[in-house]
């Protein structure tokens, strides 16, 4: 099934955009003090960086990770690992805040079995996004993906099940979350170019948070 194109801008609440995906705007904002005081413990630990994708290119968003497993990606392909590659050291444990955050989340849009054991944390500046891909990369593709949007505005593109079906285009702004799972856990989906924003207090700049299971439960 192709999805229509779409803009949620002025959609309030909770928004369907699909079977097994939801849109929950503004649902992190009552753990945005906490989210905001956890962060900067978490990059400290682990900082952003610039990965290169197995062909040597130079990635234009700045990733960190937080949980048992970071995502990582080099020469050698795309995966999780145990160990921080740029520190030599285990990844940051997840801040319980965050963790409760994205349980709630997930149980909000009804997976309510979902508990993250990884964070991937992307950092846009204004101009850069994320082409359209899947989430391929973890063990358990039963469990949704919840992606909490910070900062300053973005449209996330929420295609299909092939590249170039067409897509939904989603206005979030700092707060908004995304859960996807079940029949559209494999749909294509990316980030549109940043338009330049600042936020009142990330600045100018988007923090994207995006809880996976990597490890199916035992």
């Amino acid at each position: 099934m192709s999805l229509p194109l779409f803009d949620s801008t002025f959609s309030p609440g909770r928004v369907q955009l699909s079977e097994g995906a939801v849109l929950l705007r503004g649902f992190a904002l009552r753990f945005e003090e906490e989210i905001l005081a956890a962060l900067p413990e978490v990059v400290a630990r682990s900082p952003f960086r610039f990965m290169r994708t197995p062909s040597g290119k130079k990635m234009g968003v700045a990733l960190t990770s937080c949980g048992d497993l970071g995502w990582i990606s080099d020469s050698k392909g795309y995966r999780y690992s145990q160990v921080d590659p740029a520190t030599g050291k285990s990844w940051p444990p997840m801040p319980t805040e965050l963790r409760e955050l994205a349980i709630l989340a997930a149980s909000e849009a009804g997976f309510r079995a979902f508990t993250p054991d990884t964070c991937l944390i992307n950092h846009y500046r204004p101009g850069t996004g994320l082409s359209l891909h899947q989430d391929l990369d973890e063990g358990d593709w039963e469990a949704p993906i919840v992606s909490v949007s910070l900062g300053i505005p973005a449209h996330i593109l929420f295609g299909g099940f092939h590249r170039r079906a067409p897509a939904q285009r989603i206005a979030v702004e700092h707060g908004d979350v995304i859960v996807f799972g079940g029949p559209d856990r494999m749909r294509f989906h990316g980030v549109m170019k940043l338009r330049y924003a600042e936020h009142r207090v990330l600045g100018a700049r988007r923090i994207n948070l995006s809880f996976r299971r990597a490890v199916p439960p035992a």
